[in-house]
C-alpha cells in the first residue's frame, strides 16, 4: 500500500518512517515524488491543520496521504503553545529559542503546576473519501531547564515521569522507548489499526 506523508518536515518525516518502519506500506515522502507544496496551517485544532495537510497532498497527488499536527499544551499557560507550537513566539525562532521561551514564561512555577501534555492528530485521507483524525496524547512535566540532545520540538522540556527522563534524554527513536508511548505514536497506531482494516477495499489507491 502506498503511503504519502504529508509533510515538509524532515523530523517528523523521519520519526513517522521510523514508527511505520514493519507495517505493509510503502511510505513515499513529498520529495520522493518531487512534490512541492506548503499548505498554510489556518485550522484552529491540531485536528483541523492535520486535515488541510492530508486532503491537500491527497488532492495533489491523488494517493493515500496521512498528515500530523500535534504540539505541546502547558496547563500554567492557559493551553499554550498549543496548535500554534511550531510558531509559537513568532516566525524566524528556533526549537531552542521557543523552548526557552516556555521556560521564560513558566520561570517561579512550581513543579507541581508545571503539568503539561503533547497531543497529536493523524489525519488519513484519499480522494473521494472522508478524511479520518485519530489523537493521540501523553502527559507529562516541563522542566526548568532544557535536558538532552534527541528528538525535536519540545522534547528536552517535556519530562515523562514513567522513564524519570525528558523526551529529549531518550536515547534515541529505535533504541529508546518514545517511540512506544509518544503522542504520535499513539495516534499512529491507532491510524495504521484503520488502515490495515480497510486494505483491499475500495477505499484505498
Amino acid at each position: 500500500m502506498r503511503l504519502l506523508l504529508a509533510s515538509n518536515n524532515q523530523h517528523k518525516i523521519r520519526e513517522l518512517r521510523d514508527l511505520l518502519d514493519g507495517d505493509d506500506f510503502e511510505v513515499l515522502a513529498p520529495e520522493d515524488l518531487d512534490v512541492r507544496l506548503e499548505v498554510e496551517e489556518t485550522g484552529e485544532s491540531f485536528a483541523e491543520n492535520a486535515v488541510l495537510k492530508a486532503e491537500s497532498f491527497s488532492a495533489r497527488t491523488g494517493l493515500l496521504s496521512l498528515a500530523d499536527d500535534s504540539g505541546l499544551m502547558v496547563d500554567a499557560l492557559g493551553g499554550d503553545p498549543g496548535f500554534l507550537s511550531a510558531r509559537y513566539g513568532g516566525k524566524g525562532l528556533t526549537d531552542d529559542n521557543r523552548n526557552q521561551l516556555v521556560l521564560s514564561l513558566l520561570r517561579g512555577v512550581p513543579r507541581a503546576k508545571r503539568t503539561a501534555r503533547f497531543v497529536a492528530a493523524i489525519a488519513v485521507a484519499t480522494p473521494g473519501q472522508t478524511t479520518r483524525v485519530f489523537e493521540g496524547v501523553v502527559e507529562g512535566l516541563i522542566t526548568e531547564e532544557p535536558r538532552g540532545s534527541n528528538g525535536f520540538g519540545y522534547d528536552p522540556i517535556f519530562f515523562y515521569p514513567p522513564f524519570d527522563r525528558t523526551f529529549g534524554e531518550d536515547p534515541g527513536e529505535r533504541e529508546g522507548q518514545k517511540r512506544d508511548v509518544s503522542h504520535r505514536a499513539l495516534a499512529l497506531r491507532a491510524a495504521v489499526k484503520y488502515l490495515t482494516g480497510m486494505q483491499g477495499r475500495d477505499i484505498l489507491v
